[in-house]
């Protein structure tokens, strides 16, 4: 039987319903290896600071009868992903059930905006039993209202809480130092990031069959090192034998993604939402889209016209990349207004709006 696995989870979870709402207990649901844990760390400490509450991370990837107790009987919930047994839990009214989804902003089309009748109607029944979608701009409502079936009222424009982080105080020059010892950089040296998505076309994932780093170090390698942070799909489809001093390092394994958007000057990407956040930072990004048409007609395709849209340079081969840079072939205004598409406050209180929001309104929508 279809979604049977889950259907039991949800069968298991509502046995728990008899036990009363404990009104100071809040679950993050995440995965083992707690992947996309941004957002919801931000949140944590943000309740830490109103009030005596208790945390639990509810890892959903592992059964447990005691933490599906704790789950049914929190106060709070929230997601940064899908949980497909939430559409067969009936929580009780008094919780308050909060997808903080993990990706920033609106680019490429996912969930119900590219997916079949089947895999719409199970998200349909997950947005049932969920109070709140929190997005970052009131723009981008509509298109998350198709990815999750969901209402649009119960979308909140509120802001991406893990973007306070480029708000607070850090010493850009120490992680740096901290980066450029751990793989051997000589710390003079400007960082360009390069980060590829995944394609569901396998030809197009070796990153290497397509940017010729012979002329990219030749061009750029006095003034720049290229940090390779690669999907973790894209690992089968490249060597990674090729010397890190003489030609790039591979940073997939940098624990912070946002450390390393802070101390890189560039960023190469394609068509990942890293470049919403980087975006940001107001610092140069260029569009490295060699296999745009099979992207755009046979994968997913995005919310908007990429090339007039995105907040760089578009280009298709080694050549027109390495010009972009050496010429500094930058849109300032374009970027600025790409950002206000995507965020309505820059500001670094997005947690605290987040938080504000669900302590005053409890679970009720206004």
């Amino acid at each position: 039987m279809k979604y049977l696995k889950h259907k039991i989870y949800g069968f298991i979870f509502n046995l728990f319903k008899v036990f009363p709402i404990n009104k100071n207990r809040i679950t993050f649901i995440v995965d083992s290896g707690e992947s996309f844990k941004g957002n919801l760390d931000y949140i944590k400490n943000e309740f830490e600071k109103r009030g005596n509450f208790e945390f639990n991370f509810f890892y959903k990837d592992q059964f447990s009868i005691n933490a599906l107790k704790k789950l049914a009987t929190s106060k709070y919930i929230f997601l940064n992903d899908n949980f497909f047994p939430v559409a067969f839990m009936n929580f009780k009214s008094e919780t308050v059930v909060t997808q903080l989804w993990h990706a920033p902003g609106a680019f490429k089309k996912f969930g119900g905006s590219v997916s079949d009748e089947d895999a719409k109607e199970m998200l349909l029944k997950i947005s049932k039993n969920t109070d709140y979608l929190i997005v970052s701009s009131k723009n981008i409502v509509d298109y998350y209202s198709e990815a999750f079936q969901i209402s649009k009222d119960k979308i909140k424009p509120l802001g991406l809480p893990r973007a306070d982080y480029y708000f607070e105080n850090h010493n850009i020059d120490e992680l740096k130092s901290k980066f450029c010892s751990k793989y051997g950089i000589d710390l003079e040296k400007k960082i360009i990031l390069y980060a590829p998505t995944f394609r569901d076309e396998e030809k197009y994932n070796n990153v290497f069959n397509y940017l010729n780093l012979d002329e990219f170090n030749e061009s750029l390698g006095d003034e720049y090192i290229l940090a390779l942070r690669l999907h973790p799909k894209i690992r089968n489809f490249y060597s990674g034998e090729i010397s890190a001093q003489e030609k790039y390092v591979d940073c997939s394994d940098y624990k912070s993604e946002q450390e390393l958007l802070l101390i890189s000057d560039i960023l190469i990407t394609d068509y990942s939402s890293i470049m919403i956040e980087f975006a940001l930072l107001n610092k140069p990004i260029v569009f490295f889209t060699y296999d745009f048409d099979s992207y755009l007609n046979e994968e997913r395709g995005f919310y908007f016209d990429f090339k007039s849209t995105v907040p760089g340079p578009v280009v298709n081969d080694s050549s027109q990349l390495i010009n972009v840079i050496v010429n500094s072939e930058f849109d300032e205004s374009k970027m600025s207004d790409f950002v206000k598409t995507q965020f309505d406050a820059i500001d670094g209180e997005a947690s605290k709006r987040v938080v504000d929001y669900l302590l005053k309104y409890g679970g009720q929508n206004e």
